[in-house]
């Protein structure tokens, strides 16, 4: 398919998907029958995509990243959850949270594979599709009001689109002790799929909980995610956020995650982006309440042709705020990264107190990385800084590890370990820690090193 084709194929997609709704909800018989009330949203965002088409890499938010691989592939529905698949997932929840643990299977809920221990009272978590009917004044006010479809074609596709997803909302002073985890799997024998999941996760004021986004699927399938999370935290709430992107090697991943923070909320997010084969997260901050703080953590390790973009923005918008923000990049074989950071200090937001890195690890002369750390800064009295670096390993480094009896392979390895785990031991949760570091373990073995001219 080219472009064109590739959009009416979507349009098409909606076109039928508003007919199955509106059958389902005179049948009174499907989870998505009560939410009539999304339905001008829906048609609005179906317009926009229809308007803005697929990004091109013309668009300079998207310069560096092509998606024509998305474009030319052949999708089909994916309607069937393929159950099943929960015999084969022991391999990803191996060591990770699950307490309290959430499947989604092709982008819809399974119920069957899900369970969770006793939550807070009040606290809803599970199906995003279930809360928009049963717990409509705790969806609607935030659903679709984050993430911009106006704007970005995927979040309208993923918008007008979505059949199902994640919710969890904590109410007001409750603490969540467990991580609540969301694992969407993605399951494609036969044919290419796709799949929209969205989560929306709401924290009032005052409450804490810790947060798992996993996306995986298995070995070999090729398979389209395209998924939106819109994070929505109180006053004074605390939300720690992990997301692993854990892909297959053929399948592509777009994500999109808008949190929006009041006075003095806390948001520590972690990104780890390991599989894929063409990967596109946008994580956009919005610190719209005095005293607020953000620290962001992100890793990606690319191998073989890989290819990995993370787009972040963190907007100031009030006075005393801070964000901490840390990514790093290992990159091998002839894969390519790419970071695009912009901290923007809005005009009302003095005090504001920024600081951005991006590092980048270099182990072939094939892999590349485009870096573009940015401040846009409308107020004098601020403390904001930004910093990127790009290298190979350290031959000093390396040469000493050889002179006390370490094998060249296994040197390599401990400064590329030093380097990765950099992120991972900043992690807060111990079990997420350990689970993230198992994977990236396997990853890091797996990256090709050009020891040619060591």
């Amino acid at each position: 398919m080219d472009a064109s084709e590739a959009k009416d194929f979507f349009l098409d997609r909606f076109a039928g998907f508003e007919r199955k709704l509106e059958g389902r909800a005179n049948a009174g018989n499907d989870a998505n029958a009560g939410n009539e009330w999304t339905r001008e949203t829906r048609r609005a965002a179906a317009a926009r995509f229809g308007a803005l088409g697929f990004p091109t890499t013309r668009d300079e938010e998207w310069k560096y990243t092509s998606v024509e691989p998305i474009v030319k592939t052949a999708f089909a529905a994916g309607d069937g959850a393929a159950e099943d698949a929960g015999d084969r997932m022991a391999d990803f929840i191996s060591g990770a949270p699950a307490e309290n643990l959430f499947v989604f299977v092709n982008g819809r809920f399974s119920q069957r594979l899900s369970h969770s221990e006793k939550l807070p009272a009040g606290t809803i978590a599970g199906s995003l599709a279930a809360a928009m009917t049963d717990h409509r004044t705790e969806v609607e006010p935030h659903w679709a009001r984050y993430a911009d479809y106006r704007e970005h074609g995927f979040v309208a596709l993923n918008t007008a689109l979505m059949e199902d997803g994640a919710f969890l909302f904590v109410p007001a002073g409750a603490v969540v002790e467990a991580p609540i985890h969301f694992l969407f799997l993605s399951t494609a024998p036969d044919e290419a799929i796709v799949s929209h999941p969205r989560a929306l996760i709401v924290l009032e004021p005052n409450s804490r909980a810790t947060v798992v986004e996993s996306y995986a699927g298995f070995a070999k399938q090729v398979y389209f995610t395209n998924a939106v999370t819109e994070i929505v935290l109180g006053d004074g709430a605390a939300l720690d956020h992990y997301k692993a992107q854990l892909e297959s090697a053929r399948a592509f991943h777009v994500a999109t995650a808008n949190a929006q923070m009041g006075r003095d909320a806390e948001l520590i997010s972690y990104s780890v982006a390991l599989g894929g084969a063409l990967t596109r997260n946008d994580v956009n901050v919005a610190l719209d309440g005095e005293g607020g703080d953000c620290t962001l953590n992100g890793l990606y390790a690319t191998a073989g042709r890989q290819h990995v973009d993370n787009h972040t923005r963190i907007d100031h918008l009030k006075p005393r705020s801070t964000s901490r923000e840390l990514y790093k990049g290992v990159m091998g074989g002839k894969s390519r990264g790419v970071f695009n950071g912009k901290i923007y200090v809005h005009p009302a937001a003095e005090k504001t107190d920024a600081r951005q890195t991006n590092r980048n690890l270099l182990l072939s002369e094939e892999a590349w990385i485009d870096t573009k750390p940015q401040l846009e800064i409308y107020n004098n009295d601020v403390k904001c800084s930004h910093g990127s670096t790009i290298g190979q390993l350290d031959e000093e480094a390396l040469f000493y590890l050889r002179a006390r009896g370490i094998g060249l392979r296994d040197a390599i390895g401990l400064l590329i370990r030093g380097f990765a785990t950099d992120v991972t031991m900043r992690m807060k949760c111990e079990p997420v820690m350990s689970w993230i570091a198992g994977r990236l373990e396997e990853k890091l073995d797996s990256i090709s090193i050009d020891e040619g001219k060591r």
